[in-house]
């Protein structure tokens, strides 16, 4: 019985591992997209604040 206990456990705590990598690739893949997306976005907005400052003077 203790045996069983012990495979179990052991066999748990493999799966609980497994889940914390899978949320951190999770993580990290929405990471880099938000970086990506701001960069964008910032470059963007750069853009447009910089002929709006040209039309004014």
């Amino acid at each position: 019985m203790k045996k069983l206990n012990s495979l179990l456990a052991s066999r748990r705590q493999k799966q609980q591992g497994a889940t914390v990598i899978e949320y951190a690739l999770i993580a990290a893949l929405i990471a880099i997209a938000a970086i990506a997306a701001m960069s964008t976005v910032g470059t963007n907005v750069s853009t447009k604040f910089s002929t709006a400052g040209s039309a004014l003077t």
